[in-house]
């Protein structure tokens, strides 16, 4: 079976996330992927790591993020832009904004993320 492209895999992470099926989102990220913690802030490092931050989170707070448009930055990572909406368990929103992840990938996984804010447009 070929390997899936980069945006191909991104989308796959980014569905998987979203319906809450954490053994397939995992499988798309590195063992030694370096995640940030949106909640808690720092980085989580490994698998292990990033079930437990996202158990934590999905207990507190129902994220979701979509990806809007996945671009190739010059120096090979995946910059994409996102529409984040943060509810509490009850269903209210409690944060909604578009942002960027960009993704470093290795051997066909995710191997690092970061979250910034997307630059200002003026």
């Amino acid at each position: 079976m070929p390997r899936p492209s980069d945006e191909e895999l991104i989308r796959r992470a980014y569905a998987a996330f979203n319906a809450r099926d954490i053994g397939a989102a995992l499988a798309l990220l590195h063992p030694d992927v370096e995640w940030p913690n949106g909640m808690e802030g720092g980085i989580e490092r490994g698998r292990d790591a990033v079930r437990a931050y996202w158990t934590r989170q999905w207990r507190q707070v129902d994220p979701r993020v979509d990806p809007i448009a996945i671009m190739r930055a010059q120096d090979g990572r995946s910059v994409v832009q996102v529409h984040q909406v943060v509810r509490d368990l009850a269903g209210t929103v409690l944060l909604e904004r578009m942002i960027e992840h960009i993704y470093e990938l290795a051997g066909g996984l995710i191997m690092r993320m970061e979250i910034r804010e997307p630059p200002a447009r003026g």
